[in-house]
């Protein structure tokens, strides 16, 4: 089975209530069951990690490496413009990665303009709210699915 890890940074346990107008009144739970569900549908299995701890996020993918992770779907939040280290943790597992965010960060203040991890993503999948993710995971197991494997 495909294995999917879903990784949320800082801030994002607080969905629902942390400004509804910006980031849609799903909780965060509400939404890794939503995506976990798709992911079986579409025979992958799915792991899903929130922590507001960059060394978290960043021991998390690196054990992603030695358990075939077949691809990190990651909404980084706030360290999506600001963390080098969780950009070389992905850079050393080497495994395919799909950003997501909630919100469209290029129609939001500059400084949420740049990212550490677009240029390293397969994609960024941003704007769309809670649907975001079920367009990561289905993007993701197509990824998959489309790539050789080795023997």
């Amino acid at each position: 089975m495909t294995r999917l890890l879903l990784l949320n940074g800082p801030n994002l346990n607080l969905l629902g209530t942390r400004e509804p107008h910006v980031y849609g009144s799903d909780t965060l739970s509400a939404i890794e069951q939503r995506a976990g569900e798709c992911a079986r549908e579409l025979g992958c299995s799915l792991q899903c990690l929130q922590s507001n701890a960059e060394h978290e996020l960043i021991e998390r993918i690196q054990r992603a490496g030695a358990e075939q992770v077949a691809c990190l779907i990651f909404n980084p939040g706030g360290f999506t413009h600001t963390s080098v280290a969780l950009r070389d943790a992905v850079l050393a597992v080497r495994i395919p990665l799909i950003e997501v965010h909630l919100s469209n960060p290029s129609a939001r203040e500059t400084f949420r303009h740049r990212s550490y991890f677009s240029d390293i993503a397969l994609g960024v999948i941003s704007g769309f709210g809670a649907f975001g993710y079920e367009l990561a995971i289905r993007a993701a197991a197509r990824h998959v699915n489309a790539t050789p494997r080795a023997p």
